[in-house]
C-alpha cells in the first residue's frame, strides 16, 4: 500500500457527456444541499461541500472558493498543533 498523500487532478477536467453528467450532478447536490440548509430534516454541508468540489473543476469562480476554503482550513489545522 501506497502511504503518498493523495494529490489533485492534474490533467484537464473531462470534456463530452462524462462533463455534462459531472456537471449535472455538482448542480444537483447543489440543490439538494441548499434545501437541506433550508429544511431543519437533513444537513445541507454534505451535499454542498461535493457538489462545490465536483463544479470547481469547470467553473474557475468555484474553483477559487474552494481553494481559498482549503486554505482556511490548513490554517486551523496548524493554529491547533
Amino acid at each position: 500500500m501506497s502511504t503518498e498523500p493523495a494529490t489533485e487532478q492534474t490533467g484537464p477536467p473531462q470534456t463530452g457527456w462524462r462533463a455534462v453528467v459531472r456537471i449535472a450532478s455538482g448542480i444537483g447536490l447543489l440543490i439538494v444541499g441548499i434545501i437541506g440548509l433550508i429544511l431543519p430534516v437533513m444537513p445541507g454541508w454534505v451535499f454542498v461541500i461535493p457538489g462545490l468540489m465536483i463544479l470547481a473543476d469547470y467553473f474557475p469562480p468555484i474553483k477559487r472558493l474552494v481553494d481559498w476554503a482549503k486554505t482556511k482550513v490548513d490554517d486551523v489545522r496548524t493554529k491547533k498543533s
